[in-house]
Order: structure tokens, then C-alpha cells, then sequence
């Protein structure tokens, strides 16, 4: 009976994408196989990573574009790290200007400068000027919510969905002080299903092994978020799912693995053809 209604007229077919740092750059094969179905999504759901990539997508770039913005951007780790460390200096500066002081403050990059710097230039500067309807959502640290943003300025949504606990400083945007959507809603499918026939997510919370030994203060912080994260997505899953659940094998990169960004694409290479052959088996059903 769905095959004989979606004849008549196409299925939306939405798209979540999870959170999970540099490993969301696995989100650019799923787009690069819409691209070569010929299918735009009805709507983006992201969250942190999943947020910058599905608003680079909506904005109007293909899968391939993003894949280019991605080698440009990070393709030399000297200039990478450069750039982080120059953003990393005007975070002081600015915290200087603020207290006169740096004691006791937590070294942390600013998550609006982050999206200047790092979201494509494409962009447009708000949500109505996408052609992709897009929801980002982000955690309200003063209210322990979700935020959920649909209109408005673009980039501090963004900027807020990904600011990471501990390395990315927490914006202050539409009267909240936001951080890390992953907190609260890491695979953000279940506010797409009005917008749609048909939900795919892409989960790229899934951890790898852990290493031996005890891990520095850093490394646990980022390894507790993937758990957290992770747990969050199973709950979820449990009493809900997407329609096509898609899990690209980058457990063993960790979020700040931008500068591998050519092995973490490789390794999410084959979801291209997963995706294809689970939508044509849903749509020919």
C-alpha cells in the first residue's frame, strides 16, 4: 500500500545526523550517495558535528563539495594546529579583558570563533535562507534541556551545538548559555518523523577499545562524553527508531581526529552502498 501511495508521490525521506566530532566527517558518504540518487532530503536533523555537516548540506553544497571543503580545511595538520592555537590565544585575551586574570580559568577555544573559522563559507546567516528545512539542536546549560533551533541566526546555533564540555567555551545565544547538543539528544531522529515518510540516521556514537593503562584527564573527559552519548542513543533506540539506522565504522577515531579526516572517510566509505541498497529495499517493499 506505501509503495502504491509513494508512486502517486515521492516519500520525504529526512535525514538525523549524530554527534561525534571529527568522526561526523563519516556523514559526507551518506550525502554523497543522496547526491547520486538524485534525492534531496526533506528535512536535516544534526547535532554537534552532524549539525556543521547538515548545515553545509542544506545550505546547498553536495556531498562532494563538503568532502573538498573537509581535505582544504584540514589537510595539513602544521596548519590545523596553528589555526587552533591562534583561535586558543584570542580565548586568553579575551578572558584577560574580562578578569584580569587566568588563574583558575580552564584554557578553552571559543565555539563561536570555531564556527567562523572551520563551518564552510557557504553558509547563509539564517535558517530561512537554507534550501534544506534544518534543526540543530543544542543543550540549555541554565535550564538542563534541549534547545531546538529552526529560525533564526544560523551560525550560534550552530556554534552552541558543538560546544564541547571542557575545550570549547559555552555560547550565549537567544537568552541560553548553550553547549553540546550530545548531552541531551546525540541522534536527533525522532524530530524529524512529521517531517517525513522515511527517517535515516547515521550513528557515530559507537566506541572503540579502550586502551591500557590509566588515561590522562583529557582523554577520560572526551571518553566519558562517548559513553554518555552512546548510552543515550541505545535508550533511545529501544523505545524508537529511525527507518534505516546507519553505523559507519569509525570507532576508532576520537573527536578531535580532524587531521585524519582521508582514513575516516575511507573507513565510512562502504554506508554509500548500505544506504542505497536499505532504501531501495524500504521503497520496493
Amino acid at each position: 500500500m506505501l509503495n502504491f501511495l509513494w508512486k502517486k508521490k515521492p516519500p520525504r525521506i529526512a535525514l538525523a545526523l549524530g554527534s561525534g566530532g571529527a568522526r561526523g566527517l563519516a556523514h559526507i558518504p551518506a550525502l554523497e550517495a543522496f547526491d547520486e540518487l538524485g534525492i534531496t532530503p526533506s528535512a536535516i536533523a544534526g547535532c554537534s558535528m552532524g549539525a556543521v555537516v547538515g548545515a553545509g548540506y542544506a545550505a546547498g553544497m553536495s556531498g562532494k563539495q563538503l568532502r573538498e571543503f573537509a581535505f582544504e580545511a584540514l589537510r595539513k595538520q602544521g596548519d590545523f594546529a596553528r589555526r587552533l592555537i591562534s583561535m586558543q590565544w584570542g580565548s586568553l585575551r579575551e578572558r584577560w579583558r574580562e578578569t584580569r586574570s587566568l588563574r583558575q580559568v580552564p584554557l578553552q577555544l571559543e565555539a563561536t570563533g570555531i564556527a567562523e573559522e572551520f563551518l564552510p563559507p557557504a553558509l547563509p546567516k539564517t535558517f530561512e535562507e537554507l534550501k534544506i528545512p534544518l534543526t540543530v539542536v543544542a543543550t540549555d546549560y541554565r535550564a538542563r534541556s534541549e534547545a531546538i533551533y529552526r529560525s533564526g541566526l544560523l551560525r550560534p546555533a550552530v556554534a552552541g551545538s558543538m560546544a564541547i564540555p571542557g575545550l570549547l567555551r559555552p555560547v550565549e545565544f537567544d537568552g541560553k548559555l548553550l553547549i553540546d547538543g550530545g548531552a541531551v539528544n546525540p541522534l536527533p531522529f525522532d524530530l524529524l518523523r512529521k517531517d517525513a515518510d522515511i527517517v535515516i540516521a547515521i550513528d557515530i556514537t559507537r566506541l572503540g577499545e579502550s586502551p591500557p593503562g590509566i588515561p590522562d584527564p583529557m582523554q577520560a573527559l572526551f571518553t566519558a562524553s562517548h559513553i554518555m552519548t552512546h548510552a543515550i542513543v541505545s535508550e533511545k533506540l529501544k523505545s524508537a527508531a529511525p527507518d534505516i539506522l546507519l553505523r559507519p565504522n569509525v570507532s576508532t577515531f576520537g573527536a578531535l581526529d580532524f587531521a585524519r579526516a582521508l582514513p575516516i572517510l575511507k573507513a565510512s566509505e562502504p554506508i554509500k552502498e548500505e544506504l542505497k541498497r536499505k532504501l531501495g529495499a524500504l521503497l520496493d517493499a
